[in-house]
């Protein structure tokens, strides 16, 4: 069942065309992400399990757990693919000479699509979560356990990791995707059995998730804009709870904005290229001259798929900052700087009405000074 995943003809190019057709084309890209997503999360991981232990809240603890589980899923997905990827560009591009049976090809789909959707359903929990904590407090403290969030991640893990393993089990497809350096689910190849199925699946799935992670993390926002109004003050409480409004409110916009950048191009454009029946591994001068009279357009497809899948990947690295490290370093500078220019505002507004109450005053007195003189 292994060889159907094994991909059309997909041609070894001259360097000549290889340049021309897709200049993006090198082995830093892999090589950079693998090291970058290597640091960040392994720091992340570190943070993790460090305050794991030493939080007694239960509600932190889940936390933590979730933001661990995503450090962990991206790392080894940036462990387990990249190689592969780095191995094929030092053989030139030549998939064959590094997978001659089509069992890596297979390998590779299931680790894009299993680490693929397991960070965007972690960060659709994550985000439910918050919004219950936010809205209904009190049920939240009551029922929510560190329990129910292990099973909850497991359960994620285990449903992502069977719907990826379809494919092997001959509903839908795994193909080598252009230049031929990975493997992905095939978007044009509809006469494999369930494969129309299994791609507009994944997509729907991925597209369904960012979805609810915006909507909770909207709803969220409106809660904690909401509870700070209600506790505005001039008290140390107040100002604190101001502070972690605003941290958290830049924080959340920040998962938006990444989830959204990295994972709607690829997701909209697999609809594109299952609707036209197009799919990345047709871009060999071969395939595009013999199967398709716009070759242009069919190449910008391709190059524009592999874009999308390098954002897709670059989310792998930027969970950990947005989630955890940015927190810590970046958020309480730009609250500290924030308050400083509100402080500085204020300040001169005090000293401008201070210099007014001073002219006021010596007003004041002059004209007392003229009337007893007068007098």
């Amino acid at each position: 069942m292994l060889d159907s995943n094994r991909s059309g003809p997909l041609v070894r190019e001259s360097n000549g065309t290889k340049n021309s057709s897709c200049g993006s084309v090198s082995v830093g890209f892999p090589i950079t992400m693998m090291v970058t997503g290597m640091v960040g999360n392994s720091l992340a991981l570190i943070l993790v399990y460090i305050s794991y232990r030493k939080k007694e809240n239960k509600r932190k603890k889940s936390f933590l757990l979730c933001i661990g589980s995503l450090a962990l899923t991206d790392l080894f997905g940036q462990l387990l693919t990249s190689p592969i990827v780095i191995s094929v560009y030092r053989a030139d591009l030549r998939w064959d000479s590094v997978d001659s049976s089509g069992f890596l090809c297979a390998f590779f789909g299931v680790c894009m699509t299993t680490f693929g959707l397991c960070a965007l359903f972690m960060a659709s929990a994550m985000a439910v979560e918050r919004a219950t904590a936010i809205t209904n407090p009190h049920w939240y403290s009551n029922n929510m356990k560190t329990s129910v969030t292990k099973q909850t991640l497991a359960v994620i893990w285990c449903l992502v990791l069977l719907f990826a393993l379809l494919p092997v089990a001959g509903v839908g497809k795994y193909t080598r995707q252009w230049p031929g350096t990975w493997c992905f689910i095939s978007t044009g190849d509809w006469d494999t059995p369930g494969n129309m199925f299994f791609s507009i699946t994944f997509a729907a799935l991925g597209i369904f998730s960012l979805l609810v992670t915006v909507s909770c993390n909207v709803v969220t926002i409106r809660g904690l804009i909401l509870r700070c109004k209600t506790k505005s003050g001039t008290s140390l409480a107040s100002k604190q709870w101001e502070r972690l409004t605003t941290e958290t409110v830049i924080q959340l916009l920040g998962i938006m904005c990444v989830l959204l950048i990295c994972w709607s191009p690829l997701l909209v454009l697999m609809l594109r290229m299952i609707s036209t029946q197009v799919s990345s591994h047709e871009c060999s001068p071969t395939s595009l001259t013999a199967a398709h009279s716009s070759v242009r357009d069919v190449q910008l497809d391709c190059n524009f798929f592999l874009t999308a899948i390098r954002l897709a990947s670059l989310n792998q690295i930027l969970d950990p900052w947005v989630y955890l490290l940015l927190r810590e370093i970046l958020l309480r500078k730009f609250c500290l700087v924030a308050n400083a220019v509100s402080n500085c505002s204020i300040e001169d507004q005090n000293g401008t009405q201070t210099a007014l109450d001073a002219l006021n005053k010596q007003n004041q007195e002059s004209k007392a000074l003229n009337k007893s003189q007068s007098a």
